[in-house]
């Protein structure tokens, strides 16, 4: 079920009333009104793959179990090891099993041994990669004695499945969402206002921003032989606004209906684009993720605690594995890797934490170091978002090839119309303008208008809601499905 659909618009208003009006006196009607809401919404997709969730749910709830008594260390290891291996097996086998059979009989055949093995028509579940590191990041978190397992086990299939961000995080630690199920949950209008303005800032991401960047993006990345390199730099920069405004988009739109259900989730954007280097970027970028592999890879391999070549190898492994993290394609792995060019050298000079405060706090507009900065980074990005966006690692050069060519200096050339090109590129510099006067905020439009007189704030809220419909168009799905 998509946030942008007629299902979701007609679904989250049942189970909104049935959560406050008629299981609100029962904190364990509601957990199992959220269970049956989440397999409901998962299910809608494609109902066959609800059996991955709940075996995963089951044997990471027997196994939080088992640790909690369990007191040999060889059997702790056991235990732990039958959560990894069952999950990253799901995942291995619906995401990679292809991937590593392709390039295992290319191998092959590039030392001149042609092996017969046909590839598997294998579908990939929606969502596997956000739910199983979900549901890993809570066994670790027993095993490490840093958290203790739920008894309740509605509870914990509820932390697993929670419908706003089951199927594109953001990733939820159970040290933060778990007993969140165990309190008694009340209504908060102010709560539920705040969860409305954050929906509606992430539909206008999604559907204004992130769809009709994506139509630009697409006629120009598919047909990218048949334009300048001034033009491919155009289909990069749309790309690089698409997957913005498409992920941070669900993010918001997942984090405020949790706030309706007064649930309180990690902010998983933090107005990267405005970042002044790529260490920023990376702390402002997919949060959820970052921050799991930092916790859960980059800290027991040694971190930066050791020598200059376990910090380098370190941070290669963890954007690596980054990178193939979102998908079996070498141009994933190849983004993830550029990307650990980009941060070396801040980590090696250790300049890596420098920026950690908000660009221009408290100021209208940057300096011309942090403009310089911002531009430089964000290039660096658009850069490497060609990498991710490329069909393969010979397209990503070709295109790159083009852009850094003589034909970067035509004047760029559309087959879509100028007029719906132009609306596109004014839509995306309003977004900029927002998302900069509401950078010190959780989300843009928090706290954007407060001070505004009634009707003017209300004009603002009418009039994003008129351009969402305006743009509205076909149903797109969010990028991060796929992985």
């Amino acid at each position: 079920m998509l946030f942008n659909s007629i299902d979701f618009a007609v679904f989250l208003p049942i189970v909104f009333v049935l959560y406050w009006f008629v299981a609100n006196k029962n904190l364990k009607l509601q957990n199992y009104l959220i269970v049956l809401a989440s397999y409901t919404f998962y299910g809608w997709w494609d109902w066959r793959f609800l059996s991955l969730i709940l075996f995963s749910t089951i044997i990471d709830y027997y196994v939080g179990r088992r640790l909690l008594v369990e007191g040999n260390v060889l059997k702790r290891k056991v235990l732990l090891w039958i959560s990894i291996l069952v999950n990253l097996g799901f995942l291995g086998f619906f995401k990679y099993y292809n991937f590593f059979l392709d390039n295992f009989v290319s191998a092959f055949s590039f030392f001149g041994t042609e092996l017969n093995a046909n590839s598997l028509n294998i579908i990939l579940p929606v969502g596997i990669s956000f739910y199983t590191f979900q549901t890993l990041s809570y066994t670790i978190d027993v095993y490490r004695r840093k958290l203790e397992p739920t008894k309740d086990f509605i509870a914990f299939t509820a932390f697993v499945s929670f419908f706003p961000q089951l199927v594109a995080g953001p990733i939820e630690r159970a040290s933060n969402l778990l007993p969140q199920f165990y309190k008694k949950r009340t209504f908060e209008y102010t709560k539920a206002v705040d969860g409305l303005r954050q929906i509606l800032w992430g539909l206008f991401k999604k559907i204004v921003i992130a769809d009709n960047s994506a139509q630009l993006a697409n006629e120009i990345f598919n047909n990218s032989d048949s334009y300048s390199g001034s033009t491919l730099v155009l289909g990069a920069i749309f790309f690089t606004f698409q997957i913005y405004g498409d992920f941070s988009g669900y993010s918001d739109i997942a984090i405020g209906t949790s706030r309706l259900f007064g649930f309180n989730l990690k902010q998983n954007f933090a107005f990267p684009y405005f970042s002044r280097d790529i260490a920023e970027f990376w702390r402002r970028w997919h949060i959820s993720l970052s921050t799991w592999f930092r916790d859960y890879l980059y800290i027991p391999l040694g971190g930066s605690r050791g020598g200059t070549w376990m910090k380098v190898r370190n941070t290669f492994i963890i954007f690596i594995v980054s990178g193939f993290w979102h998908g079996a394609n070498w141009t994933f792995i190849i983004w993830g890797a550029l990307n650990a060019l980009y941060f070396l050298p801040l980590l090696l000079l250790n300049k890596n934490r420098t920026n950690k405060d908000t660009v221009a706090e408290g100021k209208y507009l940057p300096s011309f170091k942090e403009l310089f900065q911002i531009g430089i980074t964000f290039s660096l990005t658009v850069l490497a978002w060609v990498f991710f966006r490329a069909e393969n690692i010979g397209h990503a050069i070709s295109y790159l090839s083009t852009i850094f060519s003589s034909s970067i200096f035509d004047f760029p050339k559309f087959k879509t119309s100028r007029l719906f090109t132009l609306q596109v590129i004014i839509m995306i510099i309003l977004f900029i303008i927002i998302e900069w006067k509401g950078r010190t905020s959780e989300y843009a439009l928090e706290k954007i208008g407060f001070r505004w007189n009634k009707y003017l704030r209300l004009s603002l809220y009418f009039s994003i809601v008129l351009l969402i419909f305006m743009f509205l168009g076909k149903e797109q799905q969010f990028i991060y499905f796929q992985f």
